[in-house]
């Protein structure tokens, strides 16, 4: 029989997603921390976007910190690195 540590990350009782190391599971509940920090800093601007809207602009802009950061001190666009959700972390179906 096999021993498997699973990391979940939980927000408000919801299984949000599942990783297999505790670095990767504390960065995807950091960048979830920033996109609740986001959302009411964009909604400040009345853009006129829906909820759904909001919050998608809120994690993509999370996900995307390092590129949004160098981007607001005066870099160029650079292409987003992929994301390698099918191997370390699966989303759960809760």
């Amino acid at each position: 029989m096999a021993v498997i540590t699973k990391f979940v990350v939980v927000r408000e009782g919801v299984e949000k997603m599942t990783f297999t190391s505790k670095k990767e599971a504390d960065a995807f509940d950091k960048m979830l921390d920033i996109a609740d920090n986001l959302l009411p800093f964009i909604e400040q601007a009345q853009l006129g976007l829906d909820d759904d809207a909001l919050e998608k602009l809120s994690f993509y802009l999370a996900e995307n910190k390092d590129q949004l950061m160098g981007l607001l001190k005066g870099g160029a666009v650079t292409k987003p690195a992929a994301v390698k959700k099918a191997s370390k972390k699966t989303e759960s179906k809760a």
